[in-house]
Formats: C-alpha cells, sequence, structure tokens
C-alpha cells in the first residue's frame, strides 16, 4: 500500500532534476549577464513606463476608490489668508512636490544599495514608488484636502487623540532634527572651501572656487526666489510671464554665483544653513518656498532632460552587477538593509508631512 518508485524511475527522475537545475543555473548565468550588459535606455524606458502605467491606472484608480472630487473647492482658495493658505496654480504645487522628493536622499540610498545589484534596487524604486511612496503620499495631501488643509499632527488628533498626537509630534521633532543634521553637515561638506592636511594645517582645499560658486549659487537661488516672489505677489504673472520670470531669476543665481564664488569654512556655512532654515519655517510660503521650488523645477527638469539626451546619444551599458547576493559583507543581509537604505527613493514618511503641509 506505500508509495513504489523503481530504480529506474528514480533514476530518471534524478536525471530530470538535475537538468532542470543546470538549465536554471545557465539561464541565471545567462541572465546576470545580459543585465550587467544591459543598455542603459532600456532601463529607462522601462522604468518609464511602469512610472507612467502607475499613474494613469493605479492613481486614477485610488482617485475614484477615495471618491476625489476635481470640482471640490481646495483649502487654499475656500480659507485664502495670503500666508498659509494661498491659492497657487497646478504647476507651482507640482513644483514644491517634485523638488521636496528630488533631493540628495533618493540618489544617495540607491547608490549605497546598489551593493546588492541592480536590479533590486530598480525593483524596489519602481514597486515600492507606485505601491507604498505614491499611495502614502496621496493619502496625506488627501487627508489633509478634505481637513480644512490640516497638518498631519492635527489629523491624528481628530481621528486618533490628543495623546497620539503628542507622540507623533515628538517623532517628527526628533526625525527632523536627525534630517537636518544629516542634510546640514552634506551642504556644509559641499560648499566648505577649506581642507585639513596630515599636519593638522588647515588650508584651501583645490575645489575652494567650485565648492564657493556652489555656495554662492545656492544663497542667490535663495535671494532671486524671494525676489521672484515678490514681483509674482505684486503682478500675479500667469503662463510665459511666470515662466519668463523664473528662468531669468534662476539663470542670475548661476551667472552671478559662478563668477563670485563665497569661500568659507564649513563653520561658517553652517550658520548660514540653519539660519536659512529658520527663515524657511517662519516666513510666508509665497515669499520663499513657492518661488524657490518653482525655480527649482526647472533646474530639475534641465538635468532630467541633459540626462535622458546623454543616454540617447551615448546609451552606455549597465557597468555594475545585476545581483550580488543577499548577504553583502558590508551592509549586512538584503532584507531589511535594501528597504531601509532606499526609503526616500521608494518610501519615505518625510514626502507624507511635506503633502500635508
Amino acid at each position: 500500500g506505500g508509495f513504489f518508485v523503481s530504480p529506474e524511475t528514480g533514476s530518471f527522475l534524478i536525471s530530470r532534476i538535475g537538468f532542470v537545475v543546470d538549465r536554471i543555473y545557465y539561464l541565471n548565468v545567462v541572465l546576470i549577464k545580459e543585465c550587467m550588459s544591459m543598455n542603459t535606455l532600456v532601463i529607462i524606458l522601462i522604468a518609464a513606463v511602469f512610472l507612467l502605467g502607475g499613474y494613469m491606472l493605479y492613481g486614477r484608480w485610488l482617485a475614484k476608490k477615495w471618491g476625489i472630487d476635481p470640482q471640490a473647492k481646495p483649502p487654499a482658495v475656500a480659507k485664502n489668508d495670503g500666508q498659509d493658505y494661498v491659492p497657487t496654480d497646478g504647476w507651482t504645487v507640482f513644483a514644491h512636490q517634485f523638488s521636496s522628493i528630488a533631493g540628495a536622499g533618493p540618489v544617495t540610498g540607491a547608490i549605497q544599495a546598489a551593493a546588492f545589484g541592480w536590479v533590486p534596487v530598480l525593483l524596489w524604486i519602481l514597486l515600492g514608488g507606485v505601491f507604498f511612496g505614491a499611495v502614502t503620499d496621496f493619502g496625506a495631501l488627501y487627508a489633509s484636502v478634505k481637513n480644512d488643509g490640516k497638518s498631519m499632527g492635527l489629523l491624528i488628533e481628530k481621528y486618533i487623540g490628543k495623546t497620539g498626537k503628542k507622540l507623533f509630534l515628538l517623532f517628527c521633532w526628533l526625525f527632523t532634527l536627525i534630517v537636518i543634521a544629516a542634510f546640514a553637515d552634506m551642504v556644509d561638506g559641499t560648499f566648505n572651501a577649506y581642507t585639513v592636511t596630515e599636519a593638522g594645517v588647515t588650508q584651501l582645499s583645490d575645489a575652494a572656487n567650485v565648492n564657493g560658486a556652489a555656495g554662492s549659487i545656492s544663497l542667490l537661488f535663495i535671494a532671486f526666489s524671494a525676489v521672484f516672489g515678490l514681483i509674482q505677489k505684486k503682478a500675479n504673472f500667469k503662463g510665459w510671464k511666470e515662466v519668463v520670470l523664473g528662468l531669468v531669476c534662476m539663470f542670475a543665481a548661476f551667472v552671478i554665483g559662478m563668477n563670485f564664488p563665497l569661500i568659507a569654512s564649513k563653520t561658517t556655512w553652517s550658520y548660514i544653513v540653519f539660519a536659512y532654515i529658520f527663515l524657511a519655517a517662519v516666513l510666508p510660503i509665497w515669499l520663499l518656498m513657492q518661488p524657490r521650488d518653482y525655480m527649482t523645477t526647472f533646474m530639475f527638469a534641465g538635468m532630467i532632460i541633459g540626462a535622458v539626451l546623454g543616454l540617447v546619444v551615448a546609451h552606455p551599458s549597465m557597468n555594475l552587477p545585476a545581483y550580488t547576493g543577499f548577504t553583502n559583507d558590508a551592509l549586512g543581509n538584503l532584507f531589511p538593509i535594501l528597504f531601509v537604505t532606499v526609503a526616500c527613493g521608494a518610501v519615505s514618511g518625510f514626502h507624507s508631512l511635506v503633502s500635508s503641509g
């Protein structure tokens, strides 16, 4: 009554299993080699199609499922006070979101995580970006709009309670301290014009003028953003006039900054950066944040277009391994390190804070 396999059948099954394993190994080797030599333009096209499909199909499905009314008055219109509630066109709102999410984090995180191979990083950015990051950001934005533009803390107080609000705000405070410290240190180091020799002597670095020019451009970018905001407040330019004004302010910051580099130490830049952070937090949104993000989007768009043109012209092949294994000696295991490292590129609670104001 038991199950019996004859020796002949057993030998045949073992030979078939061995053949399948050998084919799988062969296909994996071939696939990895193909991935390593894959044209980067093909990778970009695949990503673009996936993200566009996610926006057109999944995004519309979510909007329909949540019952979003495109004709409803947003809080910026219903409660316009010229300070926190300011009616804004769709392009400027997009610019604010885009410049808030397209920072250094999504770039550096993906580069670090590439130690596991570029395929896991790409898959997590695409899948995480569409099904995790975009949903949380979209949900936070919609929840805020449906509740008179309330921020996430006030929304938690309304639906969960005061204790939940206090815990969340405490977490946000600690989280933003870490983020500000990390990015401020990154910016200070980038603009720093000095270096310390092995003998402990501080002297101008070889990249002093380049770093100083980058710092000058950034400061002038902020100054011209305020000028742009003031002009917009008075003249209320629309369409091509607004575009021209934004481009003129942006190019002026670049031209003047490149010709007049600000040579300063890392400590000096720390004071400048934290002064800017304070001003950005207290000034009216129309004066600095909105015009800055509007101008930044042109810069980002130019960089993206330039990168795409470079891929079309040069079409280089991917020179990173597709997959190096589940464990990396320096970083540890792919799970959870991949999902912690590539946070901003796929899903990050900070962007939800931006969406909810």
